[in-house]
């Protein structure tokens, strides 16, 4: 589709575009690690481009990537631009038995860790933290360290259902997972130190050898009180000038 690789290269006169089909987003120009993933009618910018690929952010999360150049012809020109729906805490409270129930029916599929799986089966932990959300309407950010700084802080004592749990290192969160009640919590693992997939675990150093390995990494929890609204805008002075 040269005429509209041209179109979107060189004039970049639509700030927006949409995902006609499930993409890959990678993270870098050589497109050949991914870094997260667009499901069908998700929003994009077109921010930058190289010979095989062009640089874009994601609307809804602002997640920065890289497009191959052989998807230009999976993405139209948005009819009109991405609005973040906004959400009081006492709606997403009551969206949180259906995110659960998200996490627990992905969990009945085949399925194995994938870094920057955000489309299922296969999911990484945040991913599958932000598609579970994602399927009620409420957005999150794409990486565990940035739904961190995202959620509401609460005490581990107080987690209560569809909290989400974070693990990691002194300096930041690397892993995530979604509170269930009574000690457990369902995450997407690698296989490293995990299920290389969704699981169930317990926040207990009784636990099996996952559930202990997780717990010496416990940083604290987070609770879900809004939905994210976009920080970055495409700039259009001059556009609308011409």
């Amino acid at each position: 589709m040269p005429d509209k690789q041209k179109t979107i290269t060189s004039a970049m006169v639509y700030p927006e575009y949409q995902c006609r089909t499930h993409l890959n987003i990678y993270d870098s120009p050589m497109c050949d690690r991914l870094a997260t993933q667009a499901a069908a009618g998700r929003h994009l910018r077109v921010i930058s481009h190289a010979s095989a690929a062009l640089g874009v952010c994601l609307c809804e999360d602002d997640y920065p990537g890289w497009l191959k150049s052989s998807d230009i012809a999976a993405i139209d020109v948005a009819s009109s631009t991405y609005h973040a729906k906004s959400f009081t805490e006492l709606e997403i409270k009551a969206l949180l038995p259906q995110v659960v129930a998200f996490t627990q029916a992905a969990m009945q599929q085949p399925n194995y860790y994938l870094w920057g799986g955000t489309l299922g089966p296969n999911y990484d932990c945040s991913g599958l933290m932000q598609a579970a959300f994602a399927a009620v309407g409420v957005w999150l950010p794409r990486d565990a360290y940035q739904q961190e700084g995202f959620t509401q802080p609460i005490a581990v004592a107080d987690l209560q259902l569809g909290d989400l749990v974070f693990f990691g290192n002194a300096d930041q969160a690397t892993h995530v997972g979604l509170y269930l009640g009574d000690g457990c919590y369902i995450h997407s693992s690698g296989e490293t130190m995990g299920r290389n997939g969704i699981g169930i675990d317990r926040l207990s150093e009784l636990g099996d050898v996952v559930s202990r390995s997780y717990y010496l990494e416990l940083r604290g929890a987070g609770r879900v009180v809004k939905s994210y609204e976009p920080q970055r805008r495409k700039e259009r002075k001059g556009l609308d000038e011409e």
